[in-house]
């Protein structure tokens, strides 16, 4: 099983699971395990490389990876960033997942931004910001988020005592989408939705039946979607409280699309109007 211990190598090793110490360093303070995600695939890990890789504490990978990640690798020997060739049995083990697409990684977590400071850096124009009122399915979250980075939607804003957190099956799920779309911790619900609308926003409740049909309503500029838990739907205080209520028309074989396909649709329905 790989340890703690950083092994950066200055090339990729002649053998399997050969580790190559790295030169002493004075200690480092250790770290509450909550400031970290462990994430996995590919696309979730190169997304974090891109972007702030800074963020990276370990990285574990299969050898057959190693030719498409030496870019990764030489950043990795370059800023001491410890990585190891393991098998699959510990990839499958340091994931918590079959679904590891040969790629393991510690990174550090991104706080949520607080929603002042959100809408003082929001540029003027069109914007599109989603409000998850109870989603907690990961697989879902990720599927959101993939949405999200896919329509250039501006935040996933978060209930103030909400513990939804990005999970490496979500950033997997996500395939980089968790990287492009921010999120943003909302105070009170009630000074939340004043600050929006002072902001230009107005909000939209989604809503299973009786909502105005999403593709005849007009969406206005700058909109929140808010989106409900997964089978007990939003929270119905804050459901009245919004500035309109939108449906989904379909056949009626099913009741109701799931929570990440609905945002997408969602979504689509937005950029398209614009």
């Amino acid at each position: 099983m790989p340890t703690d211990r950083p092994s950066p190598w200055n090339r990729p090793p002649p053998r399997r699971d050969a580790e190559h110490p790295a030169p002493a360093q004075p200690p480092t303070p250790r770290r509450n395990r909550d400031e970290e995600v462990r994430l996995h695939g590919i696309n979730a890990v190169q997304a974090v490389f891109a972007r702030r890789p800074d963020a990276i504490r370990k990285l574990y990978l299969a050898e057959a990876r190693i030719p498409q990640l030496q870019p990764l690798l030489k950043w990795c020997v370059a800023h001491r960033v410890g990585y190891r060739v393991v098998d699959e049995a510990d990839l499958r083990k340091l994931a918590a997942s079959a679904h590891h697409e040969g790629i393991v990684a510690d990174v550090l977590r991104e706080p949520p931004q607080p929603l002042t400071a959100w809408l003082e850096a929001l540029p003027a124009g069109p914007c599109c910001a989603l409000w998850l009122d109870g989603v907690g399915n990961p697989h879902n979250l990720g599927a959101i988020l993939r949405s999200a980075a896919h329509f250039g939607i501006a935040a996933i804003l978060l209930p103030k005592h909400s513990p939804l957190a990005l999970s490496g099956a979500a950033a997997r799920v996500a395939e980089g989408g968790a990287e492009a779309v921010p999120f943003v911790r909302l105070g009170r619900d009630d000074n939340a939705i004043a600050q929006l609308r002072g902001a230009g926003f107005a909000l939209a409740a989604t809503v299973v039946k009786g909502g105005d049909d999403l593709f005849v309503a007009r969406l206005p500029e700058r909109l929140v979607y808010v989106l409900g838990a997964e089978g007990e739907g939003m929270d119905g205080e804050l459901a009245a409280a919004c500035d309109l209520r939108l449906s989904i028309p379909g056949t009626g074989a099913v009741e109701s699309l799931n929570v990440a396909a609905a945002t997408a649709v969602l979504l689509a329905q937005w950029t398209r109007t614009r």
